[in-house]
Formats: C-alpha cells, sequence, structure tokens
C-alpha cells in the first residue's frame, strides 16, 4: 500500500496550500536527482515527493484523495492517487447517516484501521403505531392485540438473499459496503443504497426465490403488547427487536404510542384524578359522610360542616397508577352542592323558617 500522501509531505491533513508548497521546496531540494547523482532511493523519493505535490497542491484532486477511491480518485483514476481504502474508512464517516454502529466490524479494528469486507452490521428501522385504550384499560393496564406490516428475515434463505446452495460474492459495484456515493462538489456528499447489491453488500449467483434476493420478505404480523397500568396519551411502549429486519443486523423495534379515550367520571392530572362529588345543601353546610368512587371501589369521604362549592377534599393513593416507581397518585374529590330545582310546601316552609333567621349578608361587601 502506498504511503500517505500528507505523510511523503510531512504535512497535517489540514494543511494550507502554502504550507504544502513550502514543504514540497524543502524535500525537493534535498532529494532532487542533480543533488544525490547516482542515487536511486533518493530518485525515487524525489518521485513520491513529486507526485504528493501534483495531487495535494490541486484543489480538485486533493479533494478527490480526502474522500478516497469510492468517489473517484483512486487507483487507476486520472489525478487520483493509490492508496488502500483501509486509511479512510468513509463507513465511519458516514455511519450516523446509515443508522449503523460505531466501532470495528469483525476482522476491524475500529477507527482508522483497515476495514473488514462487507458492510457492518446494521439496525433494522423502528415501526410506529398508535393504539387507542379506554379509560378503564389505561388505569387498570390491558394486552392489547396491534396488527403490523413488518419486514423479517426470509424464512428461506435465512436472511442471506441467496438461494439455498449458490455462491456469493462481493457487490462489484459497492465492494461490499451496501452504499455508493456520489461527490456533489466540495464537501457535499451524497449516498444512498446501492442498487446492485440492494445494501447486502454480497451478490450471490442465484438469488431466493421466495424474497427474490431481498433477505427479507414484507409480512403482515399481529404482536400482543402489554400496556402497563397508568399510561397516558402520548406513553410510548416500546417492544424490543419487534420492528423491521435488516440483512447483517438486528432488527428495529415496535414503538406502540398509546392514545386513551377520556374518562365521564375523573379528570386527570398528572398521576392525581379528580371528581365532583354531588352534596345537598344541608350536608355542606351540616357536614357529612358520603361514599365517592376510586379506581378500586368506593371510599368514605367526610364532608367537613361549612363546605363551600368547590372545595377540594385529597384522598391519598387512590388516583392513577405510576407507570414509573409504583404506587398511585391522589384523588381529588371536589364537592359540588346540589341546589334543588323544586320544593314541596313542608320544604319551603322550613326553608323560609331558616331564611327569617340567618342574619348573614354574603354581600356586604359590594358596596365597599
Amino acid at each position: 500500500m502506498d504511503r500517505d500522501l500528507y505523510e511523503v509531505l510531512g504535512v497535517s491533513k489540514d494543511a494550507s496550500a502554502d504550507d504544502i508548497k513550502k514543504a514540497y521546496r524543502k524535500l525537493a531540494r534535498k532529494y532532487h536527482p542533480d543533488h544525490n547523482p547516482g542515487d536511486p532511493e533518493a530518485e525515487e523519493r524525489f518521485k513520491e515527493i513529486s507526485h504528493a505535490h501534483d495531487v495535494l497542491s490541486d484543489p480538485e484532486k486533493r479533494e478527490q484523495y480526502d474522500l478516497g477511491p469510492m468517489y473517484g480518485a483512486g487507483p487507476g483514476q486520472p489525478g487520483g492517487a493509490d492508496f488502500d481504502m483501509g486509511d479512510f474508512d468513509l463507513r465511519d464517516m458516514f455511519s450516523g447517516m446509515f443508522g449503523q454502529r460505531g466501532g470495528g466490524g469483525a476482522g476491524g479494528t475500529g477507527g482508522g484501521g483497515r476495514a473488514s469486507a462487507g458492510p457492518r452490521p446494521t439496525r433494522g428501522a423502528d415501526i410506529e403505531v398508535n393504539v387507542t385504550l379506554s379509560f378503564e384499560q389505561a388505569m387498570h393496564g390491558a394486552t392489547i392485540p396491534v396488527t403490523v406490516e413488518i419486514d423479517e428475515a426470509c424464512d428461506e434463505c435465512h436472511g442471506t438473499g441467496g438461494a439455498p446452495g449458490s455462491k456469493s460474492s462481493l457487490c462489484p459495484e459497492c465492494r461490499g459496503r451496501g452504499v455508493i456515493g456520489r461527490n456533489l462538489g466540495g464537501f457535499e456528499v451524497m449516498t444512498q443504497t446501492c442498487p446492485e447489491c440492494g445494501g447486502l453488500g454480497t451478490v450471490y449467483d442465484t438469488p431466493c426465490p421466495k424474497c427474490h434476493g431481498r433477505a427479507v420478505r414484507h409480512v403482515r404480523k399481529t404482536e400482543n403488547v402489554s400496556i402497563p397500568a397508568g399510561v397516558k396519551t402520548g406513553t410510548k411502549i416500546r417492544k424490543r427487536g419487534k420492528g423491521n429486519a435488516v440483512h447483517g443486523g438486528t432488527p428495529g423495534d415496535l414503538i406502540v404510542v398509546t392514545h386513551v379515550t377520556p374518562s365521564k367520571r375523573y379528570t386527570r392530572n398528572g398521576n392525581d384524578l379528580e371528581i365532583d362529588v354531588p352534596v345537598t345543601y344541608a350536608e355542606a353546610v351540616l357536614g357529612a359522610k358520603v361514599a365517592v368512587p376510586t379506581l378500586s371501589g368506593k371510599v368514605a369521604v367526610t364532608v367537613p360542616a361549612g363546605s363551600t362549592d368547590g372545595k377540594a377534599l385529597r384522598i391519598r393513593g387512590k388516583g392513577a397508577p405510576k407507570v414509573k416507581g409504583g404506587g398511585h397518585g391522589d384523588l381529588i374529590a371536589r364537592i359540588r352542592i346540589v341546589v334543588p330545582r323544586s320544593l314541596d310546601d313542608e320544604q319551603r316552609e322550613a326553608l323560609e323558617a331558616y331564611a327569617a333567621l340567618d342574619a348573614s349578608d354574603p354581600r356586604k361587601d359590594f358596596d365597599r
């Protein structure tokens, strides 16, 4: 493998054009054949220096060299330099764009070392689906069947893409990387899945007849998803490995997003629930014990004498279940005084007698 051209000139990869020119002139004077007559090593070194300067002093050639042979400046290309792709592992550079893992694959060295043949294992795409739950299902938990359309590994070729017994080889188009790229000018590079191998990195002399060489099949499946008690609208439940399969990597995840139908009885505020508790005027004035429905059955709650409309009574631990950490929120019972729409004669006489005895004036502050 030829030496790195920056190393030949003794400059860094971010060296300016002026730095490259100075380094070349210094080395050229030292190894010029006129100064080293009959020295074949000096002559060879001078040729190496001249070639490095030729490439790195030309902005377009330098850019192609930095991008690597995958983009047209490799061995045998005009203006290109003979160097091994192991020096510039573009899969590290673009791994984030393809969802690929960092670090070395089998036979690799992580970053900067010689890359192993074939694409690195990737991760399949996640699938996100929405489910609608009743308020009761959200509060108590449930198991919901979710139907999804996914790519799963072909059971005929076991995810290889080749017919049983067929021979495989590295894809000639992408040289086993699974992706190809094109320089759009400057530092802008467009990458895409290799059309020859479909991103597999390998081709077979006989493609799998069931998946047509894709290594995966599009299927419709139903997964049972356990919904924990206490979920709310927007809660995401992840099922590992139940998303799309991909050749040479791990399947993505199935992500279930919950949508909870509002309750006719409760209003939710975080992990707390609120409920309106109707009481009579007499119960509010004199105080009473009333039964309040909770998620686990009715509980007796004391309404203090003199309670006003809207007064909140907190019932500890009777709210919504907490998805994380366990326990429950609280139930807020809000007093709602119910005024009778009609009175019989006896009730009216009793109320009029009370009114005659009531010396309070609730509007005494109106004129202040």
